[in-house]
């Protein structure tokens, strides 16, 4: 079985012409004698635009209603993918999330991917050459309508790749994977490999390369993922085990993470079942905490917080209804910072790299409000204004 999963993210299906251009490479691969499932997400900036819209609406719109909405736009690009394919004769069928079998469950507009029919797949390759899914959508055990979350249709395609046991490829509008982003430091070096374990870090820490979701699923079934620009011949870069990489770097890369907000939270008590509350919340709403500091003592309770700032109206929310029963309760939401996260699978085995990286940004006046490390990486919290000068110093004090 010759058969490959690829994904085309908005960007690269952006415009008719560009879905033409893809309509063409996909038919020289199966004259190859190629099996393709090609996973596509919506075009440009249309989920952007219809989240627009719904806000001009209403600010608190129905998770369900808004699924139904936003699974429109991918479904838009599979069908225009599939028309220009059978015009050039080749054998194409688009299919929905449903259709696909791609079975969820978990929140309307975060759900997780339970179970994939890849049967279906078989059955359809005897009739098609290529598959066209829609990225980032699934159902739910009601028959509902779900989506994936940021970033879902890479995880649409390495969950498919999985399914069927065969490689991913996943194409966007830069050539791999970088030490950094390059548009923050010009002369960050692209990777030709990086770890599953590296990948994931960089991912979560704010590298917008891949989401972190997709990188677990390929690491739990040894999926090699391929990353590289659309219709490019610059080489990519291979996410793969560590088992097949022969060298280790202290440090691969470094990322910067815009889209957090800082939360501060002050009670006159040091009560702990206000905390309990708050974290039972927290679960409830599927909300995902980061870099946790407690300050408890007989003066009262302070705890501060990252997260991601897609979910302030929900820790809104949240904080509207713990102060209900704790009218006492005073809470801060800033935007202000950043996170800057140096990452290397060769932090395990080499000492030194914590000093050098507190010593780069003491020496050159970037205080760090908030530190987590990992067997894998270090982050610090700055202020948003030192975000970038930290990465670019970070990656000439490591090579990078």
């Amino acid at each position: 079985m010759n058969r490959k999963v690829l994904k085309f993210g908005g960007t690269s299906v952006s415009s008719l012409e560009k879905i033409k251009d893809i309509a063409r490479y996909l038919k020289d691969r199966v004259e190859q004698g190629e099996e393709l499932v090609v996973v596509v997400s919506a075009m440009g900036k249309t989920t952007d635009e219809l989240l627009a819209q719904v806000s001009s609406i209403t600010s608190s719109p129905n998770e369900q209603d808004l699924a139904v909405l936003l699974t429109t736009g991918e479904q838009q690009t599979i069908s225009y993918l599939s028309i220009i394919l059978n015009d050039l004769g080749v054998k194409s069928k688009p299919l929905t999330g449903y259709q696909a079998g791609i079975e969820t469950v978990g929140h309307h507009l975060k759900s997780k991917i339970s179970k994939i029919n890849a049967k279906l797949f078989d059955e359809l390759f005897g009739t098609y050459n290529v598959l066209i899914v829609a990225g980032f959508q699934g159902f739910n055990t009601d028959n509902e309508i779900t989506t994936l979350g940021r970033g879902g249709s890479d995880t649409t395609a390495v969950a498919l790749a999985a399914a069927q046991q065969c490689p991913c490829e996943i194409y966007t509008d830069v050539a791999g994977v970088y030490s950094t982003d390059p548009r923050i430091y010009a002369s960050a070096k692209r990777l030709k490999v990086v770890s599953y374990e590296e990948m994931m870090e960089m991912s979560a820490l704010g590298s917008g390369v891949l989401v972190s979701r997709s990188v677990e699923i390929a690491k739990n079934y040894n999926i090699p993922i391929y990353l590289g620009k659309t219709l490019s011949e610059e080489k990519g870069t291979w996410v793969m085990s560590t088992m097949e990489m022969l060298e280790k770097k202290a440090i691969t890369g470094v990322a910067l993470d815009r889209d957090m907000i800082h939360v501060t939270l002050n009670y006159p008590e040091n009560n702990i079942q206000l905390l309990d509350e708050l974290f039972i919340n927290l679960e409830q709403e599927e909300v995902n905490v980061d870099m946790i500091s407690q300050i408890a003592n007989n003066e009262g309770l302070q705890l501060s917080f990252t997260m991601k700032d897609t979910e302030e109206h929900q820790i809104q929310k949240i904080f509207s209804r713990l102060k209900e029963n704790y009218p006492g309760l005073y809470f801060k939401i800033e935007n202000r910072f950043v996170k800057v996260s140096v990452i290397g699978s060769g932090m395990r085995d080499m000492t030194g790299v914590a000093s050098k990286v507190f010593r780069t940004l003491i020496e050159s006046d970037i205080p760090f409000y908030q530190v987590t490390t990992s067997e894998i990486s270090i982050s610090y919290v700055v202020d948003a204004f030192n975000g970038e000068r930290a990465v670019q110093l970070l990656c000439e004090r490591f090579e990078l």
